[in-house]
């Protein structure tokens, strides 16, 4: 994978939703090219390993796990949840090892309103905070998730999250905006954290799911690396955030997760219904990046213009920035300023 193109490691992740994995429970999944083992101990606090075992190799997933030791189903090393080798059976009496010399790499883990955030740096004191959705409790778990694996690459997967223009053409719905719907949209953006910030300002009136929320809706959309997405909208005592985050599995293959999260009681009444609504989005967003990967396998130079694709260039720019820093160690200094912003879409 090219450098410019690799996902930054000094960053969270998303894993999955905390209700995916119970107490006592372990899984397999490929994250940022790499086998992760997923559990939660009997106590419930949830953990991280690298899913191979440190004697031949074998997916420790594969193996039992009691709540408190995972046991490799090769030769039964057991490992406790912070990787540290407890026991190798086929040692007898008298012979000389030392078990605090084995150990499995051990990922730090992160759990916030209802989902679940791996680190994949070296430093985990250097680690930014988790991304919180603002207005929520931390405990607070999301009313509805949904997922769907994009073929696209990382970096593609992440512009066509930050693209404001593509709506009208690849989102025509009739629960969502009418055909070739257009209109004239000028945003104000700033600087914030490891991102920017669309300031707050009158939802989409050609976005015809705003209405459920009623009164006269307002959105904040802020993105933060390496690749999350809050959209913030709020009309009257109701509020409605959209989390969506975007990580690297194995190869061209990329989640996108999307957690809804609201305070709007009639909602939890159509959850079914917009579940069904959320995945067709989605789909929609994974069939035309994929489209588009016949045509970038061409590496053909690309044209972008201002100002709908403004935010693109911004996106390279603080990963470009991000990783300067952290080369030079020293602070993060935001490449992005305050902008005004106009498109049609």
């Amino acid at each position: 994978m090219d450098e410019a193109d690799a996902p930054l490691r000094e960053a969270w992740y998303y894993a999955l939703p905390s209700r995916l994995l119970r107490r006592g429970m372990r899984l397999a999944k490929t994250m940022l090219d790499e086998p992760i083992l997923l559990g939660r101990d009997r106590d419930g606090i949830p953990f991280a390993l690298r899913d191979l075992c440190p004697h031949r190799g074998m997916p420790l997933s594969a193996g039992n796990f009691d709540g408190s030791e995972i046991e490799c189903c090769y030769h039964g090393w057991r490992f406790s949840t912070d990787g540290q080798c407890t026991a190798i059976p086929s040692l007898v009496a008298g012979q000389q090892f030392d078990l605090a010399r084995v150990a499995v790499p051990q990922y730090p883990v992160r759990e916030v309103q209802g989902n679940v955030w791996v680190y994949f740096g070296d430093d985990p004191t250097a680690a930014p905070a988790v991304p919180l959705v603002p207005g929520f409790d931390d405990r607070i778990a999301p009313k509805l998730v949904a997922r769907v694996i994009s073929v696209a690459g990382f970096d593609p997967t992440v512009i066509g999250l930050l693209d404001p223009a593509h709506g009208p053409f690849v989102h025509r719905s009739w629960w969502w905006r009418p055909a070739r719907s257009f209109y004239e949209k000028t945003k104000q953006f700033a600087p914030s954290p490891l991102g920017f910030t669309m300031l707050r300002h009158a939802s989409s009136t050609n976005s015809r799911a705003y209405r459920l929320i009623g009164g006269a809706p307002e959105t904040e959309i802020s993105f933060t690396l390496p690749a999350v997405r809050i959209d913030h909208t709020r009309a009257g005592r109701h509020t409605i955030a959209n989390l969506t985050t975007i990580t690297p599995l194995e190869g061209n293959l990329s989640e996108i997760n999307h957690c809804i999260y609201w305070r709007a009681p009639w909602l939890s009444v159509l959850k079914p219904v917009l579940h069904l609504f959320v995945r067709a989005f989605l789909r929609q967003d994974r069939d035309i990046m994929a489209r588009q990967q016949q045509g970038l396998r061409f590496n053909p130079v690309l044209s972008l213009i201002d100002d709908a694709d403004t935010q693109v260039r911004w996106y390279y720019r603080l990963k470009q920035e991000y990783r300067r820093a952290a080369a030079e160690g020293r602070a993060f200094a935001n490449p992005v300023g305050s902008h005004t912003l106009r498109w049609r879409s």
